[in-house]
């Protein structure tokens, strides 16, 4: 996939703004606070409808603005030319894709897939199991539609539970409920334990070659739950019922699970270092990309915000020289780096929301 254009208004700082790109490379250099990592935000925004940096859409609009639109067109793998309109407002957001508007998420997300590289993906490995959920359940529904029906059937059932726990609902009532919740979360366990395997595999590669051999990185997932059937899960519910009842809230289920990442077989978190732990997650975008490749035969589009910065050099070069030359990349930073200046990029200087071509 490729972006040719994007056009962007009353998008935060960014009164008005038209790109177009002719190759696979374009870096966007300024101070902080200028506007870059907004522009990366609104090109990440076509993967699944949402920012990648805040829950807010009301901060996404620029301030004294009643709205805010992007607009891309993408040359796409299986739809060719295509043309996608996503107009923000406090209120809620419009999407049309060539023309018709998109009613549903689940018709939309997995068609036009980016991977973010980013300072805070070291979250990934430091920050609360939530943050490595929201990861991989957006990975998988990129993937499989499937998984994203299964997921919200699943989450849908599990707020009708808990609300019915809150208000003090009857026993029929919680077996009704559990009768939609069990079948998809067992189906969900079964769908992360699979797509781990893989995703394990890929990553523990590409973070091979970061370490030259050195070094193993893994990713192993943990459900909460140790179950393989609905008559297994429907023990487990009926066991916590009772607590269900007092907290108002289900304690058990694979809305807890955890995915841990590894170094020489031990916890990344607690046993690696800063640089160590960096590389586990650009190797984890890595495996991402080429899962998403080969799942789906689509080429996401590359993000990667300042993530310079955050590498020593061993692992920047890596990162250059692993990006495959076919996928477009768009990279922001406060300079220049040498890579770009040697490659035939298009540089692009951002001043206060200003993007203005320069003859790099």
């Amino acid at each position: 996939m490729l972006l040719k254009k994007i056009s962007l208004q009353n998008y935060r700082n960014i009164e008005f703004a038209s790109l177009e790109f002719q190759g696979n490379e374009a870096f966007f250099v300024g101070a902080n606070g200028q506007g870059k990592s907004n522009f990366l935000e609104a090109i990440g925004y076509v993967s699944a409808l949402r920012s990648f940096r805040t829950n807010d859409r009301r901060i996404l609009i620029r301030d004294g603005a009643e709205e805010a639109k992007i607009c891309y067109e993408l040359e796409h793998e299986q739809r060719g030319a295509t043309s996608l309109m996503v107009g923000l407002r406090s209120s809620g957001k419009e999407v049309e894709c060539d023309g018709e508007k998109v009613g549903r998420l689940a018709d939309h997300i997995g068609l036009f897939p980016t991977v973010i590289f980013g300072s805070a993906d070291i979250q990934l490995i430091r920050g609360a199991p939530a943050l490595r959920r929201r990861f991989f359940d957006l990975y998988l529904s990129s993937l499989d539609r499937t998984y994203l029906k299964t997921l919200q059937v699943f989450h849908k059932a599990l707020q009708e539970r808990n609300s019915l726990l809150k208000n003090e609902g009857d026993e029929d009532q919680l077996e009704a409920f559990d009768a939609q919740l069990i079948p998809a979360g067992v189906r969900l366990i079964q769908m992360r334990q699979k797509a781990s395997l893989v995703l394990n595999e890929q990553l523990s590669a590409f973070y091979e070659s970061i370490s030259e051999g050195k070094e193993k990185a893994g990713f192993v997932y943990r459900p909460n739950l140790e179950v393989d059937t609905e008559e297994s899960f429907r023990t487990m519910l009926e066991k916590s019922r009772r607590r269900d009842q007092m907290t108002g809230v289900t304690q058990r289920g694979p809305h807890r699970d955890d995915c841990l990442f590894q170094l020489n077989g031990k916890d990344a978190l607690a046993y690696g270092s800063e640089g160590q732990q960096r590389g586990v997650v650009l190797a984890l975008r890595f495996a991402q990309i080429r899962g998403c490749r080969e799942r789906t035969g689509i080429s996401p589009l590359v993000l990667a915000d300042d993530v310079m910065g955050e590498l020593d050099p061993v692992r920047r070069g890596y990162f250059w020289q692993t990006l495959d030359s076919d996928i477009q990349v768009f990279a922001t930073g406060t300079v220049i780096p040498e890579v770009v200046a040697k490659r035939s990029w298009s540089v692009f200087d951002v001043r206060e929301g200003v993007f203005t071509p320069t003859g790099e």
